[in-house]
């Protein structure tokens, strides 16, 4: 199928079966959609914890918006965004660029001068919102993967980020949870939204040509 038959196909599904678990190959091919993403300078400001122990999604249901479809789910991706940007961070997202293509480390530093004064100059929250902001990017990438191998999933931004940070101890990494994604497979009886039409504007409305 092509991508767009694909994205006709997917939706928010609200309820998995719970006895129908993601494959490690084909989780893997979404996690590698994930990292494949372009992101802003190439920096990847954000790390994807891909939750299966029950007992983790039983303890991160507190403050869940949908508390069923995040227990009963195969696996929860959390993406969690760096909490700001540092110079060490950016020389050692460089030095690994540097590092595999076999160029000499410090290739790219007047270009990484730039950025670290830029950076400088922001607030740690102004440093979240954008390394956020990257983080949807894979989440798109990871959705669409999904969807090409007919793997069921859920974006969620309804959850208690304190809980999910306090459970996988995202702070001692320099994380913050942005958004999660829910894979797994249908409930058909109890996925009220299954057999209901795909709705988005129409095309003419959505995009406004100039």
């Amino acid at each position: 199928m092509s991508l767009l038959e694909n994205l006709q196909w997917r939706h928010a599904v609200k309820a998995y079966d719970p006895t129908k678990k993601v494959s490690e190959e084909d989780l893997y091919s979404i996690l590698e959609a994930a990292r494949l993403a372009p992101t802003s300078s190439g920096l990847q400001p954000f790390r994807i914890i891909s939750v299966e122990n029950q007992e983790l999604k039983e303890k991160m249901v507190a403050g869940a918006l949908n508390p069923e479809v995040m227990r009963d789910c195969s696996h929860v991706l959390v993406f969690a965004a760096w909490d700001s940007y540092t110079d060490e961070k950016i020389d050692k997202v460089y030095d690994y660029h540097t590092d595999v293509r076999d160029l000499p480390r410090g290739r790219f530093s007047s270009y990484t001068d730039q950025l670290k004064q830029i950076y400088r100059a922001q607030t740690p929250e102004q440093h979240f919102v954008h390394t956020a902001h990257q983080s949807y990017i894979s989440l798109a990438m990871a959705m669409a993967q999904a969807a090409e191998l007919k793997i069921d999933s859920t974006p969620a931004e309804g959850f208690s980020n304190e809980v999910v940070d306090e459970i996988l101890g995202l702070r001692e990494m320099g994380l913050k949870s942005v958004v999660l994604l829910y894979l797994g497979y249908r409930d058909e009886e109890r996925d009220w939204l299954a057999n209901m039409k795909k709705v988005r504007i129409p095309m003419e409305e959505f995009v406004i040509s100039k």
